[in-house]
């Protein structure tokens, strides 16, 4: 993966906290699905990451989407790169079994609150 991949990645994350919509869950359309909900470490972090988009709504499906795929202790290793976005670049690039696997599992969690919460 390149950097410019990693940043994407990043953004998107930190993206998620900061553009969220703000309004009625899914626009006020009554078609539109609803975003699950959940509180946890990524929700805090989410919440004091003081971007001004970021909503309990939002924060909430990013906790949820982690829930999904990302167990407590990754959880909190996401919650780091909130505090230190290098420290995603340092993740990516070890050589470590364990770093790559959480970056796998990383991945996944991104992708998903990608397409349930934005």
């Amino acid at each position: 993966m390149t950097s410019t991949r990693l940043a994407a990645a990043m953004a998107a994350l930190l993206l998620l906290s900061a553009c969220g919509g703000g309004g009625a869950v899914g626009g006020g359309r009554l078609d539109a699905p609803v975003r699950s909900f959940a509180k946890g470490p990524l929700h805090s972090a989410c919440l004091r990451a003081d971007r001004s988009a970021a909503s309990n709504s939002l924060c909430g499906c990013i906790q949820a989407s982690a829930n999904t795929v990302l167990n407590r202790s990754e959880q909190s290793r996401a919650v780091a790169f909130f505090r230190d976005p290098h420290l995603a670049q340092v993740t990516r690039q070890s050589d470590r079994r364990g770093d790559e696997r959480f970056w796998k599992r990383y991945k996944q969690f991104v992708a998903i609150a990608e397409r349930t919460c934005a």
